[in-house]
């Protein structure tokens, strides 16, 4: 594994690509993973808790940091994105470009710059729920553990306070985009899944009104390092949450948005509601649903949401969701399918169940893969580019951590040139 053709390249860092580029150095490999996140984890680390046993993300992405580090034949760059990509199995050239941070290796989280930084941005981590100053550490678990600042004080005063606040050297506003290239024989792509943008099915208010939410933003808003420290409160006024709608399928299995099943939303809001049942425990939820995914060893968990008598499952469609101006709640409109009957409900808070976009729907390599209808990658492996995780179909975390070792060993066998 010593020649130069025979290193492997992970085009994604997140749960899928980090997995496969450990199990691959681990076993004698050298890796290269590329993250255009300014830290690796992707969107696990936007978690509250994942299946199967419900772990916050520091539970696995702890271990595999400190594993990383540990590891000498593996190497990573952040802010990183494929600038183009030649050859054929056994034999790639890669020309990755890396976007400045401002920010050296000097960095010791200190968070000085960010002290003095007034200049307020969203904050992506939590999907604008928030602001954070321009000078920021991603989130509090961040690999690599350094500050970021963001281009627009770049140049300005501003900027300049920063550099000046930090003591070690390590704010460099002269920073530049730089790039290099990498030779390997195998490429694993890992660019995981964006959520759907669930404003496009505009009747469900999303955007429209603060207290309709999706699923994604209701992990960071139930997470102890959220926007909100963790307390289930509505985002119009503040106020605890006492009732909640998670409505399944929102612009899943409709030939006007995605045409597919996520397979993973039945779950996640079934998880969503144990976290306001926990927190909260008078509360109401109200599931509405086209069908329930729950299957082999999650049918418990779905039992033991069941039986709780606070929380309502209905079968059904949701036609409308508005604010109700008597009250100051949301109301869900829909229809109860198993009775036949009009649904109407107030609650205090709307979360929305998005489906998985495949990453390859802004990122797709230039050379041969083959897709399907919606972007997922259909290819079998057989050349050198070789898909893990999310970016084949949607799974879950624990799924896509078996796909990647999969992934792992087939990098392997091809830049050895078996």
């Amino acid at each position: 594994m010593g020649d130069e053709n025979r290193k492997i390249l992970v085009v994604g860092g997140g749960i899928s690509g980090i997995t496969a580029a450990l199990e691959a150095a681990e076993a004698g490999a050298e890796v290269t993973i590329m993250e255009r996140n300014p830290y690796l984890g992707g969107r696990v680390t936007q978690l509250n808790q994942y299946f199967p046993k419900l772990c916050p993300p520091t539970c696995g992405l702890e271990i595999n940091f400190r594993r990383i580090k540990q590891n000498p034949k593996i190497s990573y760059y952040t802010l990183a994105e494929i600038e183009s990509l030649t050859g054929s199995p056994g034999n790639y050239e890669a020309t990755i470009r890396i976007l400045p941070r401002y920010v050296n290796d000097n960095c010791t989280g200190c968070g000085k710059c960010s002290e003095v930084c007034e200049t307020r941005i969203p904050n992506p981590m939590n999907f604008g729920m928030d602001t954070m100053p321009a000078a920021y550490l991603p989130h509090a678990m961040a690999f690599p553990f350094k500050y970021v600042l963001d281009p627009q004080i770049v140049g300005t005063d501003e900027g300049k306070k920063c550099a000046d606040a930090c003591k070690y050297n390590a704010i460099d506003l002269d920073m530049q985009p730089s790039t290099i290239k990498v030779n390997v024989g195998s490429i694993v792509w890992a660019t995981g899944w964006d959520p759907y943008e669930v404003e496009k099915v505009d009747y469900l208010g999303f955007g429209k009104y603060p207290d309709v939410i999706s699923s994604v933003m209701f992990e960071r808003l139930s997470a102890h390092n959220g926007p909100t420290n963790g307390k289930i409160n509505r985002l119009s006024d503040g106020k605890p949450v006492q009732s909640i709608a998670l409505v399944q399928c929102a612009g899943s299995r409709d030939e006007n948005h995605l045409a597919y099943c996520s397979g993973i939303c039945c779950l996640a809001s079934l998880k969503h509601a144990t976290y306001l049942r926990e927190q909260n425990p008078d509360s109401k939820v109200y599931i509405y649903y086209i069908d329930i995914r729950a299957m082999g060893k999650y049918e418990d968990f779905y039992t033991k949401v069941q039986a709780d008598e606070n929380v309502v499952l209905t079968k059904s469609k949701i036609a409308r969701v508005s604010l109700d101006k008597e009250s100051g709640q949301m109301l869900v409109e829909g229809e109860d399918i198993g009775r036949g009957e009009k649904v109407k409900q107030l609650v205090d808070l709307v979360v929305l169940a998005v489906g998985m976009k495949p990453g390859t729907a802004s990122l797709k390599p230039s050379l041969e893969m083959d897709y399907d209808d919606f972007g997922f990658v259909t290819g079998s492996g057989a050349s050198g580019i070789i898909p893990a995780g999310c970016v084949k179909a949607p799974m879950e975390v624990a799924a896509s951590l078996q796909d990647s070792t999969s992934a792992a060993l087939k990098a392997i066998s091809t830049a050895m040139g078996r």
